[in-house]
């Protein structure tokens, strides 16, 4: 647990220590350490270098007279990188000459600690900048998300509403001149228009009041076949026109706990994308296992077009677009994963998908189970 309360982070912060002088690596881990930080202590730029690459931490404290490459050159270095130039540096260093310390901001620092070291100052710079980062992170999130809201607002609505209104126009313009069975189907367009745009509103409804906290979480006990057969019921007339069969696998009194809204929403989106992205005929799987953790496992298997490795990797991020149509041109925006993510981690789960393209999708989550 964290002595010093600024810091609220669910990971633990991770600081990278580089100095040639093994003693004073001895005195920073033990003041960090015992203040409930990660450290990892190396030797040289050149090491530093290596450890960053493969585990990013979230501070560096980097000395500046080192034998092999002094701190400036490894600050520039690790500025150049693009997967590493984010990570804030202070440096450390008896050096107390206003030239060195303005040479050390100049080169990319953020701080300056001087030697011998203090255990409360290193403390509360290191927290300062920990919490700096944090919050950097997420005003990033933000914008983000902001970007994608009104991404879906000026393409993703405005597509479908202008496919609507020239419905009507043909309606208002030629209805005189239209046979029956012609009304009959510009109505079941229409009608499956207004279903898709509703629930592309009620995806940014929940996204909405999601990003500002307004989701109440009410976890209670159910059953969960009752539920998923509720839910394939709102979806089999969608399903049946792609000559679609859903099956549902789970037994019987098997009891989750969970908040009944949030669930409805994960399985509504994640069996919507199902049926958009399977082609006719094809099938769905719905089935559940209990995990060693007490867990559900929930599975929701299609035979569709499948994903590819690189849309997989990008699914659940919010600053990438991965929106497509579905086999018969349906609409999608991504935004109903978003939720889907959000709402399962709200109950302490994960979700992940297994794909091959041209093989079909299976989409796999975890709730807590009753």
């Amino acid at each position: 647990m964290m002595k010093n309360s600024s810091i609220q982070r669910e990971n633990i912060p991770d600081i990278l220590i580089v100095d040639d002088v093994p003693g004073n690596l001895v005195i920073l881990n033990d003041i960090l350490e015992s203040n409930g930080f990660k450290v990892r202590p190396v030797l040289n730029g050149t090491m530093a270098l290596q450890v960053a690459a493969k585990e990013k931490p979230d501070l560096i404290l980097l000395d500046i007279m080192m034998p092999d490459m002094d701190g400036f050159e490894v600050c520039r270095r690790f500025k150049e990188n693009e997967q590493l130039q984010d990570i804030p540096i202070i440096f450390i260093s008896a050096l107390t000459d206003t030239v060195d310390i303005v040479k050390a901001f100049n080169s990319g620092g953020v701080d300056y600690i001087s030697k011998p070291f203090r255990a409360q100052e290193v403390v509360a710079r290191v927290s300062t900048h920990i919490t700096l980062q944090q919050q950097k992170r997420e005003l990033q999130e933000l914008n983000a998300a902001k970007d994608k809201f009104f991404t879906i607002i000026a393409h993703d609505l405005r597509g479908p509403f202008n496919g609507f209104l020239g419905l009507t126009q043909i309606m208002a313009e030629e209805i005189s001149t239209l046979t029956t069975d012609e009304i009959q189907k510009i109505a079941l367009d229409l009608n499956s228009s207004a279903s898709k745009l509703f629930q592309l509103l009620k995806n940014l409804l929940n996204w909405s009041r999601m990003q500002q906290g307004l989701v109440q979480f009410n976890p209670e006990k159910f059953d969960l076949q009752t539920i998923i057969n509720k839910i394939i019921g709102l979806h089999q007339d969608s399903a049946r026109m792609k000559g679609i069969e859903i099956l549902n696998t789970i037994s019987d009194s098997q009891m989750v706990f969970a908040d009944i809204n949030l669930f409805q929403t994960v399985i509504r989106n994640l069996l919507s994308n199902a049926i958009k992205f399977t082609n006719k005929d094809g099938n769905i799987i719905i089935s559940a296992n209990q995990n060693d953790e007490g867990q559900f496992q929930i599975s929701i298997k299609d035979s569709g077009i499948g994903i590819s490795p690189e849309m997989v990797s990008n699914l659940f991020r919010i600053d990438v677009r991965t929106g497509r149509k579905g086999t018969e041109g349906e609409l999608s925006t991504g935004l109903g994963l978003l939720l889907c993510k959000e709402f399962i981690e709200k109950h302490g789960g994960n979700i992940w998908v297994e794909s091959e393209e041209g093989k079909g999708s299976n989409f796999f989550f975890t709730i807590p189970s009753a």
